[in-house]
């Protein structure tokens, strides 16, 4: 296959999966949450139309003609998928495939159901990718290496992928710019980047930015219209949980009946709870930001007016070019020799 025929098969696979039948989605959703307690079907939903925004054809051939289109050698490329959220993995499998190297798959055990689904869909599509697509328990052949996990396990990584060429990504959140100016409209964005898929991606906001004296109530209220995430039988355990915690331990927060907020130095919270920091200027605020720069993955704010930051609800929908731990995957395979 050429470049221009796997960007087909890629831009195909888009509009297959804009145009995915309801019953077939449900069905899918099913199986996944089988498997997935937190893949249900609103996140697997979310998730399948994150693909299809990915692959939009004009976006996605501005992006592939940025690099060169065949490799200068065919590579396997093991890559250690995460699990958090659903098809998270996707986008690794489209840069190593559009680059024309092998992928070598290691899915992760939580969301097994959905990947191997998408490489079926792709190759049903493009049967030529069968011969590019491994899907193996170990990565022992390979020659370069994409992993994605945990600090703990980034240091795992590092390891035994140290000697080869390797991109190795940690955790990362993501943080949200309030000022107080803005209004019920603009804050009921926020709560797709806090509440999609529950708060387990790295796109999730964990942690709120406000001026000193910030009144929560008008994000409390704003926020409302989320609530349904309770229904979610192990978001409410954790909500229960997390409450319980800080009414034992005494420990001031906001409590608008479905999530928590409280003040707290740490970057990344508990699932149901979003942490804030105070703020005292807009110099203290970009030390802050950028005390935390490395292990953030983006930032929000109403309108993305903060320099830098991207309009509140847009963190869950991110372009094509937009890479994990904002490191361009596709450069680093076109640099491998």
């Amino acid at each position: 296959m050429n470049h221009a025929e796997r960007l087909a098969a890629f831009i195909a696979l888009g509009q297959r999966l804009a145009t995915l039948p309801a019953d077939e989605l449900t069905t899918l959703a099913a199986r996944a949450r089988n498997q997935n307690a937190w893949f249900d079907e609103p996140s697997v939903t979310a998730a399948v139309a994150g693909i299809a925004h990915l692959l939009a054809e004009e976006p996605l051939r501005r992006w592939a003609a940025r690099y060169p289109p065949e490799p200068t050698t065919v590579h396997r490329i093991g890559v250690v998928m995460a699990g958090n959220i659903p098809l998270v993995g996707f986008h690794d499998m489209l840069c190593v495939l559009l680059s024309g190297h092998v992928l070598q798959a290691k899915l992760s055990a939580s969301d097994t159901v959905l990947m191997t689904w998408a490489i079926e869909g792709l190759t049903r599509l493009e049967p030529r990718f069968a011969d590019f697509i491994q899907v193996l328990p170990r990565l022992n052949e390979a020659e370069a290496f994409v992993a994605t996990g945990s600090d703990n396990t980034a240091r795992y990584f590092e390891f035994y992928f140290g000697k080869k060429p390797h991109l190795i990504r940690r955790n990362r959140t993501s943080v949200a710019v309030l000022t107080g100016q803005e209004t019920s409209a603009e804050l009921a964005l926020l709560g797709p980047d806090i509440f999609q898929y529950y708060g387990l991606g790295c796109r999730n906001v964990s942690k709120l930015f406000v001026p000193e004296g910030y009144d929560f109530v008008p994000l409390l209220d704003a926020l409302q219209v989320c609530e349904g995430v309770l229904n979610h039988h192990k978001y409410n355990n954790n909500y229960d949980y997390n409450k319980s915690i800080l009414l034992v331990n005494r420990v001031p927060h906001f409590d608008n009946g479905f999530f928590l907020i409280t003040r707290d130095p740490k970057l990344v919270s508990p699932i149901s709870m979003v942490y804030y920091a105070e703020y005292t200027s807009e110099i203290d605020l970009v030390d802050q930001l950028t005390d935390v720069a490395a292990q953030t993955q983006c930032v929000v704010s109403a309108g993305g007016r903060f320099a830098g930051s991207m309009p509140f609800g847009q963190a869950q929908s991110p372009g094509v070019a937009e890479y994990a731990d904002r490191v361009d995957t596709m450069e680093f395979l076109a640099q491998l020799p």
